[in-house]
């Protein structure tokens, strides 16, 4: 028997708590979740610095790659013998559903930014270069490896296949609204999932639904949009964020300056030099960053000394609404009064943005253009979600942003009330 078809001589079953139960047959997939690249992902948090304010937020990227691949195996089971699916793109679907976030990095977004790093183009690299992901892949067919790739990076021909993954209204979205809600402890990323599966119907390039389901999808569209606002753009979050990032901002640059650490950041040294090979990708977690925080909390730098304890301990900074199109004179006397007063602006005043698109219809040409959600209606004509919705219609193309200043209230609050310029920081800063 080909690899591709051999089966386990019993389903293995993994208790999960938005799915109840995650069933893997196939031996190539218990094989990819055995492997030490995917193991690896159950020691990289979901969401980042989210834990200091939802502090049940620790689930990691390993449960929700289970996650989404146990709703695509779901759709598939929908999907058999219908018209416009082919049988033959199962297990791709699924090995590609399993692997989606193989190459995130510790606290993923905050890291990537500081470092100029993609983790989908590691995510790449781990399932086409020399790695146990690799070698069980290509036990399919020599080419399978980049198949999966393809379908991850949305150039797979079947644009159908890459729909699953990759969509506004995917597996990947559908899985993490609903366990980042568990896990946080919010109510907001509800949404009756079971009744999008239901209603899911393949078409030539892409996943439909039927129109009788609209109310469901417009559920999920509102879960997404709740989510982004209250847990994942929360202020308190993005205020760790901030720290982190400064933290690491600061080490890369004291290391380039030569400065003689106390504890050597061997494990971050390539990413410094901008020399990062594969193995020293996957050789940092969340666990080793952690760790050099604490170590990185004795040194004689006082500005890293001082982040490093903030983080840890979550002392963090305080933040106030900001408009960079408003009151830009105060704003910038700011960054000045902070240097004045011994405050570095660089780490202790930062601004820090958030926007999200929640629902867009098709622009073609656009930067990041969308294929939209389009609803099978009773005659098999498609039309487009937010022509017949009117709650999707309210907010499609609707673009927030949000913008907010971050600083260290108690250490300006420190500082002798003899400083002229602390009065003045507190003024500006509304306090």
């Amino acid at each position: 028997m080909a690899y591709k078809d051999e089966q386990l001589h019993e389903e293995k079953v993994f208790k999960d708590p938005v799915h109840r139960y995650i069933h893997v047959r196939d031996q190539v997939i218990w094989d990819l979740i055995g492997a030490k690249e995917f193991q690896r992902l159950r020691r990289i948090k979901q969401l980042g610095t989210t834990y200091v304010t939802f502090h049940g937020a620790e689930h990691s990227r390993f449960n929700h790659s289970l996650g989404v691949y146990e709703i695509v195996r779901r759709i598939l089971i929908n999907f058999e013998n219908r018209p416009n699916w082919n049988q033959e793109e199962r297990l791709l679907c699924l090995c590609a559903a399993l692997l989606h976030d193989l190459g995130h990095g510790p606290f993923s977004h905050s890291f990537e930014k500081v470092f100029k790093l993609d983790h989908e183009d590691y995510t790449r690299a781990i399932i086409l270069g020399d790695t146990e992901i690799c070698q069980i892949l290509s036990r399919i067919s020599p080419d399978f490896p980049q198949k999966v790739a393809d379908v991850i990076n949305k150039t797979y021909p079947d644009k159908l296949v890459v729909s699953l993954i990759s969509s506004q209204i995917d597996a990947d979205r559908m899985d993490y609204l609903q366990r980042d809600a568990y896990y946080t402890g919010v109510s907001y990323g509800h949404f009756d999932m079971e009744r999008i599966l239901r209603v899911m119907r393949p078409v030539e390039d892409q996943v439909v639904i039927k129109e009788s389901g609209m109310h469901a999808v417009e559920d999920y569209i509102m879960s997404r949009y709740q989510m982004y606002w209250q847990v994942y753009f929360h202020p308190v979050t993005r205020s760790a964020e901030v720290i982190l990032s400064k933290i690491l901002h600061r080490v890369k640059r004291l290391y380039t300056e030569g400065y003689a650490f106390k504890f050597e950041p061997i494990h971050f040294r390539s990413f410094f030099e901008g020399e990062v090979d594969l193995q020293d990708y996957l050789r940092l977690d969340e666990a080793v960053v952690l760790f050099y925080f604490q170590q990185w909390a004795e040194e004689d730098d006082a500005i890293l000394k001082d982040l490093c304890l903030r983080f840890t301990n979550r002392q963090l900074f305080k933040y106030v609404q900001y408009n960079p199109n408003l009151q830009m004179k105060d704003w910038m006397e700011l960054y000045r009064l902070f240097d004045a007063v011994g405050l570095d602006s660089e780490y202790y005043l930062v601004e820090d943005s958030s926007s999200d698109l929640p629902y867009d219809f098709y622009r073609p040409g656009e930067e990041e253009e969308r294929v939209p959600i389009h609803l099978l209606m009773p005659n098999g004509d498609l039309r487009e979600l937010s022509r017949q919705s009117e709650i999707v219609e309210a907010i499609s193309g609707k673009k927030r942003t949000d913008h907010k200043l971050y600083f260290p209230l108690d250490s300006i609050e420190a500082l002798s009330d003899d400083i002229p310029e602390k009065k003045k920081i507190l003024e500006i800063l509304g306090r």
